[in-house]
């Protein structure tokens, strides 16, 4: 889904690992489309504690919220570091969401336009969770 028109860009991608923690991903050769699934404990100790065990879990949760249809790794990163998780992001109401984002960023990236976006897309999703519990 692309951004409606003065929206933030939701579906975006841009790089949430700092060069270091690339550099010791690769050494220990774990891409980044796995990050979703890795372990945060496992993954430090693999990389001899040199990316911490809560910046571990800060990664593997910027690359889950990034799998979620429509959301790309640059929102994902903000709204880690807004505090949310996974859960929250698909449960939370977007205003609330969004609001926190915008806490965070110190400035309004977040507008009126981005909250019906992913309002839409928590719909989305919600529609799909209940489709497979049928």
């Amino acid at each position: 889904m692309q951004a409606l028109p003065g929206a933030f860009p939701l579906h975006e991608d841009r790089e949430f690992l700092g060069e270091r923690e690339w550099v010791c991903l690769q050494l220990i050769c774990h891409s980044q489309k796995t990050l979703a699934d890795a372990d945060a404990s496992d993954l430090s100790s693999a990389t001899a504690n040199q990316i911490t065990v809560e910046r571990a879990r800060e990664i593997i949760s910027i690359a889950k919220i990034a799998r979620f249809d429509g959301l790309g790794s640059w929102i994902a990163r903000l709204m880690v570091e807004a505090g949310l998780d996974e859960d929250t992001v698909r449960t939370l109401p977007a205003i609330d969401i969004m609001d926190r984002v915008n806490e965070k960023t110190g400035y309004p990236l977040c507008n009126p336009a981005t909250v019906r976006a992913l309002a839409d897309l928590q719909a989305i999703w919600a529609g799909r969770i209940a489709a497979t519990k049928d």
